[in-house]
Formats: structure tokens, C-alpha cells, sequence
């Protein structure tokens, strides 16, 4: 059992690569090895704009969360947008997925950000009612995504 009182929050390490890799299979990207992941992390490692939070529990990894801040253009200012949060499976609904969010959040607010962006497949509705129940709204009758894949 997770005690989240004494979970600690930080920075994503290169010794947390084996905990992300399996972290990233559960996401739904079972591709993902660890060579990737490593590579990820280390384009992802020392950037302002760029952040991998993991969710430890002593030596265990239980959690991990992925912040990118964009700047608008059009305004002053940022947003953050957090483009991977996943909980292992065995620990979801202890409250690590609220630590290692509100964590996130507070990094997007330290660099500037005055909102928060999570997209997720329309399939993961407890992951959509997580995200309603940490007060996200889900814009999409407001604003359309739009999405297409590059090809050289």
C-alpha cells in the first residue's frame, strides 16, 4: 500500500528508465524500449520548458507525469500541457495521480503558465473522470483538435 503522505516527488532520473519504459507500455505504448525511453528522457533532461516528474515510493516508481510549456503567441504568457501522466496500475486511486498532477501543476505555474492542457483518448473515461474531479473541463464542443501525422 502507498502512503502518499510520504511520496516523493522529483525529477525523472536515468535510473528511472526500467520504472518509465513499463510506465509507458501501461500508458498503451507497448512498443516503447528502453533505449527509446532513455533517449526521451534525455532530450526531455535540463529544459525549462520541458519536465518528467516520476511519483516514488521508497525505491519504486509509481508514477510519472510529462509537462511541456508552450508560450502563446498571441497573448503574453504560457500554458502547460501535460502530454503523459500515468499511475501503475496497482497504486491508481490512492491519490498518487492528484500528487504527481498538482506537482505538475505547480511546476507549469512556477514557469508561467496560466492554464493547463491534458488530451486523452475518448476509450479512457476513468481517466476522464479523474481529470474532471481535479477540476479540468473537457473543451472539445468549445475548441476542435485537430491532428496530422508528418510524412518526409
Amino acid at each position: 500500500m502507498i502512503d502518499t503522505s510520504t511520496l516523493d516527488i522529483r525529477p525523472a532520473e536515468p535510473a528511472d528508465v526500467p520504472a518509465l519504459t513499463r510506465l509507458t507500455h501501461e500508458l498503451g505504448y507497448p512498443s516503447s524500449t528502453e533505449d527509446e525511453v532513455t533517449g526521451r528522457l534525455t532530450t526531455w533532461t535540463g529544459r525549462d520548458d520541458l519536465l518528467v516528474l516520476v511519483a516514488a515510493s521508497g525505491e519504486q516508481v509509481v508514477g510519472v507525469a510529462a509537462l511541456a510549456v508552450i508560450p502563446y503567441f498571441e497573448r503574453p504568457g504560457s500554458w502547460g500541457r501535460v502530454v503523459a501522466l500515468v499511475v501503475d496500475a496497482r497504486t491508481r486511486g490512492l491519490g498518487v495521480g492528484r500528487t504527481l498532477l498538482a506537482a505538475t501543476e505547480q511546476a507549469a505555474l512556477a514557469r508561467g503558465c496560466t492554464n493547463m492542457e491534458i488530451s486523452s483518448a475518448r476509450r479512457r473515461v476513468d481517466a476522464h473522470a479523474f481529470y474532471r474531479s481535479v477540476g479540468y473541463v473537457d473543451r472539445c464542443d468549445y475548441s476542435a483538435k485537430f491532428f496530422k501525422e508528418l510524412t518526409t
